[in-house]
């Protein structure tokens, strides 16, 4: 019985700690989305059951960029992409990727190119 009320106070000094509640079933996440010029982040709390595309939605930047389609945007955690029904944890940053304009292989046999004829020419 001893080791009970041990570990219930391990437990609540921990969530204390953490500035967690007993019995808490809101967990905090963000959701970003960068455009060339603009950078968005949005901290909130949602369920502890919700998934990535339930933390999207109930983050309104769909309403403040139209142009996100999470039938065609990937979306990722810290830069892995996941699927729209993966599970979000504590402290979770959701991010939603656009289209790249420029190939980056392309751009570096470009890049490449010219600096063969710089060398040639020079």
């Amino acid at each position: 019985m001893l080791w009970l009320i041990l570990l219930w106070i391990a437990q609540n000094k921990f969530m204390a700690e953490n500035g967690m509640k007993a019995n808490s079933k809101k967990i905090r996440v963000e959701v970003v989305y960068a455009l060339p010029q603009e950078q968005t982040l949005l901290a909130f709390e949602v369920d502890n059951s919700a998934t990535a595309e339930e933390v999207i939605n109930q983050s309104g930047i769909l309403g403040l960029y139209p142009q996100i389609d999470l039938e065609q945007n990937k979306v990722g955690l810290f830069s892995k992409i996941i699927k729209l029904d993966h599970q979000v944890r504590e402290k979770d940053r959701i991010e939603i990727y656009r289209d790249l304009i420029a190939d980056p292989k392309e751009v570096r046999k470009k890049r490449a190119a010219e600096g063969k004829a710089l060398k040639k020419g020079g």
